[in-house]
């Protein structure tokens, strides 16, 4: 497609950027066909092309946009199956985080929303304030009904925090490791759910690897760049490699692991978010180049067959955000469960980060849709990667959901998952 940027305009390397991708566009149409929400909405300003319309109308005038441009780009879960659909090779991505950080910088939210982001911003980045405020919510239950709807929804997502065994804080001593690498715990995973770094770290001292856990490090920043917080997202990334080569620098690492997807697809892109910076931007490609998901690092092992059937929900953020597929299936097919597909597995649960509490109706939609295609496989425990799809699928009347690390460690003789006790 054409463009109009100024010459001004494209001064700035992410709007160059963008406008390498706007050009690649010529409107096929068949990212819509993989859009959950154009599938649930039905409106083409909610599919990838309407919103690629929206984007490139915006970022070319340099201006304010409207309250319905931002209506649907907030809309967008950032899935990125159009980018797995796409035959011209748009980077999708590229194209909704640099609209995000523009609608920051150029437009006003009406206050409730701006408190709403916010708090929402700020309580899933720390992890003791999220603990605190898990606790509350369970603690004052029978009062969500009056809460204002902004704060009842997220109230009724709240998690109940794990309780762990000694069995699951058990440790696998390593005689002489040949290989070390760097956990980073994550943020809300920390809190709500240790057992998954846990397992994991088991899981790799089985296969000689020494999985080190940096506590210190914080946010990825992937939360404030989605909400268009630019600034909050370099310096949380700063600080991630930073970490990772003052850990490098005592011991050298053969590698950094994170077992959140989403995480991991985030943090991939770094390079890209210091574009501009030679600095920042060539020390971001050396921890890109060491980041591993947990998939790519458990090599596949025969284990136990417990007979059960497992329907493995593979995350946008490793399907379509990471794009490595069948690794997670291959481990649990390799620790001997029973594996069922699940119909439409490319499409979104709905869960995407913060849009679950940002976006209540839109995501319980699709979480619908997400928990009918399971319960068709007639599986007893859905596994995945993301604790964000794991939190969201999770439900007092449907079959437990469980990472794939915790399985896998189960399996190999380690102690049974949490969320199946």
């Amino acid at each position: 497609m054409r463009t109009a940027f100024s010459e001004e305009l494209l001064k700035d390397p992410h709007l160059k950027d963008a406008e390498r991708n706007l050009r690649k566009c010529v409107h096929c149409g068949f990212c819509t066909a993989t859009c959950p929400t154009y599938l649930v909405l039905g409106d083409e300003r909610d599919s990838p092309r309407g919103r690629i319309a929206l984007m490139q109308n915006m970022l070319e005038s340099g201006t304010a946009p409207s309250p319905e441009t931002v209506k649907h780009l907030d809309r967008c879960l950032s899935c990125l199956g159009c980018r797995t659909t796409c035959p011209s090779g748009v980077d999708y991505a590229s194209l909704i985080d640099t609209s995000r950080v523009h609608i920051e910088k150029h437009y006003r939210r009406p206050w409730r929303e701006r408190m709403l982001r916010a708090f929402v911003l700020h309580m899933l980045m720390r992890p003791r304030l999220f603990g605190l405020m898990a606790r509350a919510a369970q603690l004052f239950h029978p009062l969500t009904p009056l809460l204002p709807k902004e704060l009842r929804a997220m109230a009724s997502k709240a998690p109940r925090l794990q309780s762990l065994s000694s069995a699951h804080r058990e440790e696998i001593a390593l005689t002489s490791a040949a290989t070390r690498v760097a956990v980073l715990p994550g943020c809300v995973q920390r809190e709500m759910a240790p057992s998954i770094d846990l397992a994991a770290r088991r899981v790799l001292a089985r296969r000689n690897i020494s999985a080190v856990p940096l506590t210190q490090t914080g946010c990825c920043g992937s939360l404030a760049l989605h909400m268009g917080q630019e600034e909050l997202a370099k310096s949380c990334a700063r600080k991630m490699i930073a970490a990772v080569e003052a850990e490098n620098v005592k011991s050298p690492l053969d590698g950094v692991l994170i077992n959140a997807t989403g995480c991991a697809a985030y943090m991939k892109d770094y390079p890209r978010l210091f574009a501009g910076d030679p600095e920042w931007q060539a020390r971001a490609e050396r921890f890109v180049s060491t980041l591993k998901d947990f998939s790519e690092v458990a090599v596949p092992r025969t284990a136990s067959n417990k007979g059960i059937r497992i329907a493995y929900h593979p995350p946008c953020s490793l399907q379509h955000g990471q794009r490595i597929h069948g690794l997670g299936e291959k481990l649990l097919a390799a620790a001997g469960y029973e594996l069922t597909a699940i119909p439409d597995s490319h499409l979104c649960c709905g869960s995407a980060g913060s849009y679950s509490l940002l976006q209540p109706e839109i995501s319980s939609e699709l979480r619908e849709r997400k928990l009918a295609a399971i319960r068709s496989t007639g599986a007893e425990i859905v596994a995945s990667g993301n604790l964000g799809c794991l939190s969201q699928l999770a439900g007092e009347d449907e079959a437990p959901t469980v990472h794939i690390a915790e399985l896998i460690d189960w399996a190999e003789g380690g102690p049974k998952p949490v969320s199946l006790r």
